[in-house]
């Protein structure tokens, strides 16, 4: 078939790789001029199948809603008059118990451990290499409360397939030396042999590269979708900027945006932008920084080792599509790092970035057919992204193919 994509993301350059290897001809539209340069251009660069609690819960509920007046919090939920952020917000709530805690978070886990497998299998098969790191992340808290009570989640993600450790802190530091100043402010935490680091925007350039020069995948960049021709129940044409692009299939991977143009065409696809804050630094002292992918749990940041380079990432900010930002906004951020590894780095140096993850109330993202017979959807990943994109995109092909895919589909195929 010809098949366009629509997003050159990680998520659509991930589809379009999989579905030109099924021998379809597939173009992607992308607005940007390369590819990588949306949400997925600087984020955390964890795949981390070790994060795959929903967000969506008793616990979250309650930030939620201190979010709204408490804007020091990991979570800013700023109020303005926006319909569409107000139906997303009770949808939220409403996945907000313990069993649909567990449920999303099974799903989550399921598609994103098939992920972790795919991207090394990509990597394997293409020689992609992407600053990537394989030691696992540590998830560690400051507090022996915090530590007992955060290590439920990770626990129960234990039970459905994920490998972890409880770790003390001197455990925690033999894996991880560029912790070994801070020692004595950390409880304990949780590693994930398994989950990696690595550059999502190294890859996706790198494999849309690929895909065009093996796979013969069109890139459009520089072009802004601008609607869809439908009739008779199918997708004739998507409507662009450089004018009308004709296939045979339609898939919509747009991240945020997606759920804008989801709806103009009936879909209930509830993808809502949550911003969130990065900043890139080259180390000034290797010795000094981290080894592996981490997270502080209790200040609510993230952070890899990109080569010779430190990402930090933090803030989940509900303020619609803006993806401004200013040196304020990093403060925090900084703080908590120059906390954990002192002498690693100069901010003055730093690159600062924001971008908006796409989030299902749910966590889940939606991935199969919607309303008409030839259009797809692959999109609304939201905080981890990058760990289930490749996973997201076999499936999709496989879907497409009408294969078995080769994960349990449940809670997986959109049904909306």
């Amino acid at each position: 078939m010809k098949i366009t994509v629509l997003g050159a993301g990680v998520v659509g350059t991930a589809a379009a790789y999989y579905l030109a290897a099924d021998g379809h001809e597939v173009t992607v539209i992308e607005r940007h001029p390369a590819p990588a340069r949306g949400t997925s251009q600087s984020n955390a660069g964890l795949v981390s199948p070790g994060d795959a609690t929903a967000w969506a819960s008793p616990a979250a509920l309650k930030t939620f809603l201190r979010g709204l007046y408490n804007h020091d919090l990991g979570i800013k939920v700023r109020l303005r008059f926006d319909p569409y952020f107000l139906a997303w917000s009770l949808r939220f709530l409403r996945q907000c118990t313990v069993a649909r805690l567990r449920a999303n978070s099974q799903v989550k886990l399921r598609l994103a451990l098939y992920s972790r497998e795919c991207i090394n299998a990509i990597s394997a098969d293409t020689g992609i290499h992407y600053d990537e790191r394989k030691k696992g992340i540590l998830y560690f808290f400051r507090s022996q409360h915090s530590l007992d009570t955060g290590t439920d989640n990770y626990r129960y993600l234990a039970e459905h397939g994920l490998p972890i450790e409880i770790v003390g802190r001197d455990r925690l530091v033999e894996l991880e030396p560029g912790l070994a100043g801070v020692k004595e402010k950390i409880a304990g935490g949780v590693y994930s042999p398994i989950d990696q680091t690595g550059d999502s925007r190294q890859f996706v350039e790198k494999l849309a590269a690929h895909a065009a020069e093996k796979l013969g995948v069109r890139f459009l960049y520089g072009t802004t979708v601008e609607g869809l021709d439908i009739e008779g129940g199918r997708v004739r044409a998507v409507m662009t900027s450089a004018g009308t692009v004709s296939g045979d299939a339609v898939v919509i991977s747009m991240g945020p945006e997606s759920g804008l143009l989801g709806r103009r065409y009936g879909i209930d696809l509830p993808v809502y932008p949550v911003k969130g804050y990065t900043a890139t630094i080259p180390l000034e002292d290797e010795s000094k920084g981290p080894t592996m992918g981490g997270a502080d749990e209790d200040q609510l940041m993230a952070y890899s080792r990109l080569g010779n380079r430190l990402r930090l990432a933090s803030t989940a900010e509900f303020t619609g599509f803006d993806r401004t930002h200013k040196p304020s906004d990093f403060a925090t951020m900084f703080r908590t790092a120059r906390d954990l590894f002192p002498g690693a780095f100069d901010e003055k140096k730093a690159e600062l970035w924001a971008g908006l993850r796409p989030m299902m109330p749910n966590s889940v993202p939606v991935i199969g057919q919607a309303r008409y017979e030839n259009l797809y959807l692959d999109t609304g990943h939201g905080h981890v992204g990058w760990t289930m994109a490749c996973g997201s995109g076999k499936f999709l092909a496989d879907l497409v193919a009408g294969r078995k895919p080769e994960i349990d589909p449940q809670g997986l195929v959109y049904g909306g």
